[in-house]
């Protein structure tokens, strides 16, 4: 296979400005602030990996999915962990596959040499989503999801894919990118990242949202609630945020909050007694302790 220079990827241009950017991701239920509206429109128009980092929950990976939504491209997804290597993110060989052809062909007068290259082809690759989004035919948004858990040696298999938007094979040479995948990583900090993986991204840090903005939120996924209750909603949420937590709720958990209330036929702002937060404290914290901190702060009564 011979190899496409690096620069013959095309750049697809997705957004045309950073509020069509904003009005795009907002139509797939994504409302994003000035500062991520205006980080995506840079990243698609520089074709620059986007690295994403901020607390779990506040929409890091949420965003990757809805600029896949909102260009009709292909979502690839990564999902990074302690130990995954370079079989499970780039490419591993169909050991069986090629075992059987081996078997079946050990007696060919073509010799080995032959039979080496044959089974060192792309009838027997296995791509894995970064090799799988290198190769796409399509347009593809390549979502990175929390880099920060996976080894330091993955950082350094992203440095070739991310600098020149290409990767090499030794059995088959080096695959350049057609389409340029706009390409996610999100971080929640647990480690730091590495310095030469930073210089090839633009950089978004994503905090927990505005009160005026988490309450826009909650309105369009959680229709049926009373404005001023949707208000009561937000007010809690980023009172407990306040606390020292282990784990304070993410946007998604407000939303599940909001339903809660919802399905328990809570409409009014009137109906959000204390007894009812402290019954279902437990949609919006995960941890004992922090329910019974969260109880002691908020002055609930006890159950």
């Amino acid at each position: 296979m011979s190899p496409t220079p690096p620069s013959s990827a095309r750049v697809g241009v997705r957004f045309d400005s950073i509020d069509d950017a904003r009005d795009r991701l907002g139509e797939t239920g994504y409302l994003a602030s000035d500062s991520i509206a205006t980080t995506t429109f840079l990243a698609d128009a520089l074709g620059k990996p986007l690295l994403v980092e901020g607390p779990a929950g506040v929409g890091k990976t949420e965003l990757a999915k809805a600029v896949a939504a909102a260009t009709g491209a292909r979502l690839i997804r990564l999902q990074c962990y302690e130990g995954v290597d370079e079989s499970r993110a780039l490419y591993e060989w169909n050991h069986a596959k090629q075992l059987l052809r081996i078997t079946a062909e050990r007696d060919s007068a073509d010799g080995w040499d032959a039979l080496r290259d044959n089974i060192f082809s792309d009838e027997f690759l296995l791509p894995r989503p970064l090799l799988a989004a290198i190769r796409s035919d399509e347009p593809v948004v390549l979502l990175v999801d929390e880099l920060d858990k996976a080894d330091v040696e993955i950082e350094g298999l992203l440095l070739e894919i991310l600098g020149d938007f290409q990767v090499t094979v030794p059995e088959l040479g080096t695959i350049a990118a057609t389409h340029r995948p706009f390409v996610v990583l999100t971080s929640n900090a647990t480690r730091e990242l590495s310095e030469a993986l930073r210089r090839r991204c633009l950089f978004l840090h994503i905090d927990y949202p505005s009160a005026e903005l988490e309450q826009r939120i909650v309105t369009l996924r959680a229709p049926g609630l009373d404005e001023a209750l949707v208000a009561s909603v937000v007010r809690l949420v980023q009172r407990l945020r306040e606390l020292r937590l282990r784990k304070a709720p993410s946007v998604a958990e407000t939303v599940d909050w909001a339903r809660t209330l919802l399905a328990l036929g809570a409409t009014a702002d009137g109906d959000l007694s204390a007894e009812l937060v402290r019954d279902n404290l437990g949609v919006l914290l995960k941890h004992q302790d922090d329910i019974e901190r969260a109880a002691v702060a908020l002055d609930l009564p006890a159950s």
